[in-house]
């Protein structure tokens, strides 16, 4: 594994490594890990003492400067390969520099420590008991500083042009939806290398072409030739207060191919249930269902199937569509890493066979792992009989389709529908609604299926077309078209909330099932690109608003009016700035964007992390953190993942192991989802966990 040694100028990256697809001709197979370090050792001093702790199971010690005082709050990490699969522990540095590393199974570690404005240590072998003094230095310099800042640190660099609001929302939601724009690999190219980079998936391609390919590559480069210059962000705050009391436990899973996206501990709805059971996520570029055993450290993969024989990888998939008597094939695919245009050159031409593009794992109660999964061609021919005459279904595009794995059998049983999936959640009838239909919502219930019985497949779903009152007359008459990316069930009075990202700033859409009424709602500026939704226990909405890099809180009970093509309800929301530094625009706070990138967020309604009821957990996806929001004082707690860097978090779930254990019995889960993982300081995905003890010494 590479140290951060040597001059901070001197970037080592592995053949083949993409930025945005662009290759580096360079020597090292070695992950890339950015040269912060000010001398050969990284540390003046560091040794393991003589003497022993009274533990088996933790191994402590003491961060000073080369100056003699006590580092607060810098990161005490210690790694081992000598568990079933690579793990590791992180902790931070309280105010007189003391750590203590928690809950350690018996291993070989390498402890080390890296922290702002600090150079990384050297690795010190250790075994739970060992007590560790590390002495370290200072950075060299301000740019050798600043080589560990998340991403997001580095992009707000960036000037838009003209610092058009409008062009960052669409740039974040974009870009950033698969990288980190900002890390290192993205941060060191030249114009040339972009275009070529882009060139390297046909989206990107596509995405640049929308933008206006110059004018993005023109600010691209701007932006790196200010960084080649020296330029450098402003520093991130060091861990304070309850920031200190994390503990992070990373696993490792998948390989270095692995697109993780999402990960499930349990059932949202009862987070005791499965305790100290398998954690489950999916390799959307691979097809597989990702399991780690968190207590016997063993990861696993299930190739998830298709139906028929389907193989065509999502890249190269069409949606054939019947019009009258003739069919016209329009081209679907996703193409990323490995999906070239035809002047593009990748050395990772096909190693993304992935016609299921699995997507999104949610566990019921009886501990079925359901996923959202591509099951079959999207030509309008292959819709199920039953719903090829339903309104909104035939003649439009739907992606993706259900499944389910048996932890049990270890076997999957796939589900067509007729409408599109992606995310999913339960309510508290068991009924599955899914978002991922741009026409419509869709509802799935498993008490309705027999799986020995086909007929039951048209029994258990439903579909409704999202077609809001807009003038107050009683009467559903305008259509509200877009990508419905987030869903929630509101467990308070049975509607079903889905989020639209896209078109202007997007949108919230409320669905009352008892009625089959549709509502909508925009938020208001600053807040743009809605994600994520989720619901507290009170039945307020809370948004990931990842176009502007807010957190959006909803109240419908707020509206004076309820009808309306979505303008007409400002006063239920509450727009809250989240941490970290803004992009550069015209000053005017309802133009401000944060550099970070929201991808999703969780609401704690359970105390899982074991920071409150109804905690809202933010993804910093483009900070390399976890943003906690506390409603009561209405501030944001950032738990830092600074190890490996490039952490690009989606899903998020809490799980309840043992609600009598304190802070050893609750965990956040989440996992590394970037794309392609090889940006990642470490090349391969892991699962995360993230508890909260009382105090950054407790064990």
């Amino acid at each position: 594994m590479l140290k951060l040694l040597g001059n901070a100028s001197l970037i080592r990256v592995p053949l083949g490594m993409l930025i945005m697809g662009t290759v580096f001709h360079a020597c090292s197979p070695d992950p890339v890990r950015p040269q912060n370090s000010s001398n050969s050792s990284g540390a003046i001093s560091a040794t393991t003492t003589q003497y022993r702790i009274d533990s088996e199971d933790f191994i402590a010690g003491v961060v000073t400067n080369e100056s003699g005082s006590a580092e607060a709050g810098v990161w005490v990490i210690a790694e081992t390969d000598s568990l079933g699969t690579p793990f590791r522990k992180i902790v931070v540095t309280d105010d007189d520099g003391n750590f203590v590393l928690p809950q350690l199974p018996n291993g070989n570690y390498r402890v080390w420590v890296r922290g702002y404005g600090l150079a990384d240590s050297v690795e010190l072998p250790a075994v739970p008991g060992d007590k560790i003094e590390f002495t370290v230095n200072n950075a060299a310099s301000a740019v050798a500083a600043a080589a560990i800042y998340p991403a997001s640190y580095w992009l707000s660099l960036l000037e838009a042009p003209d610092h058009d609001p409008d062009w960052i929302n669409s740039f974040k939601l974009n870009c950033q939806l698969c990288h980190q724009v900002g890390s290192l690999i993205t941060r060191i190219q030249n114009r040339e290398l972009f275009d070529i980079g882009l060139k390297k998936s046909t989206n990107m391609n596509g995405t640049a072409n929308a933008f206006g390919r110059d004018q993005l590559l023109d600010t691209l480069a701007a932006w790196t030739a200010r960084i080649r210059n020296g330029d450098v962000p402003e520093s991130p705050p060091r861990p304070q207060g309850l920031e200190r009391n994390m503990v992070i436990t990373q696993w490792e899973w998948g390989d270095g191919f692995t697109y993780a996206h999402d990960e499930i501990a349990t059932d949202k709805r009862d987070p005791t249930l499965f305790a100290n059971g398998p954690i489950y996520g999916v390799d959307l570029g691979n097809d597989r269902l990702l399991k780690l055993d968190p207590i016997a450290h063993q990861a696993a993969a299930f190739a998830v199937p298709t139906l028929d024989g389907f193989d065509t990888p999502w890249c190269d998939q069409v949606w054939r569509r019947e019009t009258g008597t003739t069919s016209q094939d329009v081209p679907m695919g996703f193409g990323s890493l490995g999906c070239p245009v035809e002047s593009g050159i990748t050395p990772f031409e096909g190693e993304y066979p992935n016609p299921a593009n699995p997507h999104n794992p949610m566990i019921d109660a009886d501990g079925k792992v359901w996923i959202t999964t591509q099951v079959r061609r999207e030509w309008d021919v292959d819709l199920p009989d039953f719903c090829k005459d339903a309104p909104g279904i035939a003649g439009n595009y739907h992606h993706r389709q259900l499944g389910w794995f048996d932890p049990e059998t270890e076997e999957f049983e796939l589900l067509d529908t007729c409408y599109g999936n992606h995310h999913l959640q339960f309510d508290q009838e068991g009924v599955l609604w899914t978002s991922g239909d741009s026409f419509g919502i869709g509802w799935f219930d498993p008490a309705k299926y027999d799986e020995n019985d086909p007929d039951t497949l048209a029994v258990a779903q439903g579909y409704a077309q999202i077609v809001v009152d807009s003038d107050g007359d009683g009467a559903a008459d305008l259509p509200v078209r877009g990508f419905n990316y987030g869903v929630i069930p509101n467990p308070v009075d049975g509607s079903v909330w889905t989020s639209q990202p896209g078109g202007g700033r997007g949108r919230l859409v409320r669905y009352d099932p008892d009625s089959g009424d549709f509502e909508t709602y925009i938020p208001p500026k600053p807040g743009s690109g809605p994600r994520a939704v989720d619901v507290d226990i009170n039945g307020i909405l809370w948004v990931a608003l990842g176009g502007s890099g807010h957190l959006g809180r909803f109240d419908r009970s707020q509206c004076k009016q309820i009808w309306g093509a979505g303008e007409q309800c400002a006063e239920g929301w509450t727009i809250y700035r989240s941490p970290g530094p803004l992009m550069q625009t015209d000053g005017n706070p309802e133009n401000e964007r944060n550099a970070d990138f929201h991808y999703y967020l969780f609401v704690d309604q359970f105390d899982t992390l074991g920071m409150g009821d109804n905690t809202i957990v933010l993804n910093g996806t483009g900070s390399d953190s976890l943003l906690v929001f506390d409603q009561e004082a209405k501030e944001f707690t950032t738990i830092r993942i600074p190890f490996p860097l490039n952490s690009y978090t989606r899903g998020l779930d809490g799980r309840i192991d043992d609600a009598n254990a304190g802070w050893k019995g609750r965990g956040l889960w989440y996992t590394n989802g970037l794309d392609p993982v090889v940006h990642s300081e470490v090349g391969r995905s892991y699962v995360g966990k993230v508890q909260i003890r009382p105090d950054p010494l407790a064990r």
